[in-house]
C-alpha cells in the first residue's frame, strides 16, 4: 500500500449536497485525484447514484457511512455496499467486536470485496470531549484500543487522526490500512478537527490515505490545492 503513488494516496471529500456539484469538482482534478469520499451528506441526498456516478469515471470510491448497528444489520450492509462497487468502507469500531467480526465474515464471502476499515475515534474529538460521553482514555489510548479490536476481529484497517498514526503503524504492522483525515498544510486553518498534523508527516508516520475535503472543494483554484498536497507528501 505504501508503494502506491503519492496523488493515488489522497482522498478527496465530496462533501456536496448534490451529485452535480460534486461531478464538478471531479471533472476538475480527475488528473491529479484517483480517491473519493462519498460521505453522509451525498449519500441521503443521491443514495447509489453518487456512488455509481464516481465509480463511472473510472474513479475509486471510500463510502464513509460508518455503520455502527446489531451485528447482523452491518452484515446485510456490507453485502449492499459491496454491491456498489466500492473500494473502502467504514464502521464504527465501537460497535464493538460482535458488530466487526459480523463485517470481516460478510467480506469473506465476497468475490471481489471492499476494504472494510474501523472507525476509531472521530478527528473532531478531544480528551474532553470523550470525558463527556464517559470514556476517561486519552484519544490516543483510545483510538490504540479499538484498533487493536478492529484487528483482532479481522478487519482491513482503521481511520484515526494523523497523531495516533504512528502508535497504530507500530502496534498494528504494515499490513493493516491506515486513513487519516484531520491533515492540512502548515497555512491551512483546522477547522473543526481537533487533532490534526500535515500531510507530510501522516505519511511519514505509516498513514497509506489521507483524507482532504474543505481545502480542496472549497479552494478557487481546486488543481492548484491538490498539486500542493500531493507534491507536500511525494
Amino acid at each position: 500500500m505504501n508503494k502506491i503513488e503519492s496523488k493515488q494516496k489522497i482522498i478527496c471529500a465530496l462533501d456536496f449536497e448534490n451529485i452535480d456539484l460534486a461531478l464538478n469538482l471531479i471533472k476538475r482534478i480527475e488528473n491529479y485525484i484517483q480517491w473519493y469520499k462519498i460521505g453522509m451528506e451525498l449519500f441521503t441526498k443521491e443514495g447509489p447514484n453518487a456512488v455509481e456516478a464516481v465509480t463511472k469515471r473510472g474513479c475509486s470510491v471510500f463510502l464513509d457511512l460508518k455503520y455502527h448497528d446489531i451485528p447482523a444489520t452491518v452484515e446485510k450492509a456490507i453485502f449492499s455496499a459491496a454491491n456498489l462497487g466500492v473500494s473502502l468502507l467504514t464502521v464504527h469500531a465501537c460497535g464493538g467486536e460482535e458488530m466487526l467480526e459480523a463485517c470481516a465474515r460478510a467480506r469473506d464471502k465476497i468475490k471481489d470485496p471492499p476494504s472494510i476499515l474501523a472507525v476509531t475515534v472521530l478527528t473532531s474529538l478531544s480528551e474532553d470531549s470523550l470525558k463527556k460521553i464517559g470514556l476517561h482514555s486519552r484519544p490516543e489510548e483510545q483510538v490504540l484500543r479499538m484498533g487493536l479490536l478492529a484487528k483482532k476481529a479481522g478487519l482491513d484497517g482503521v481511520v484515526a487522526s494523523p497523531m495516533e498514526v504512528a502508535p497504530l503503524r507500530s502496534e498494528l504492522g504494515e499490513d493493516m490500512i491506515i486513513v487519516t483525515p484531520g491533515v492540512r498544510l502548515e497555512t491551512e486553518s483546522q477547522n473543526d478537527h481537533a487533532r490534526v498534523h500535515t500531510p507530510k508527516l501522516a505519511i511519514e508516520d505509516g498513514a497509506d490515505f489521507i483524507v482532504v475535503g474543505r481545502p480542496i472543494r472549497n479552494a478557487s483554484d481546486p488543481v492548484k490545492i491538490a498539486k500542493e498536497y500531493i507534491s507536500s507528501i511525494s
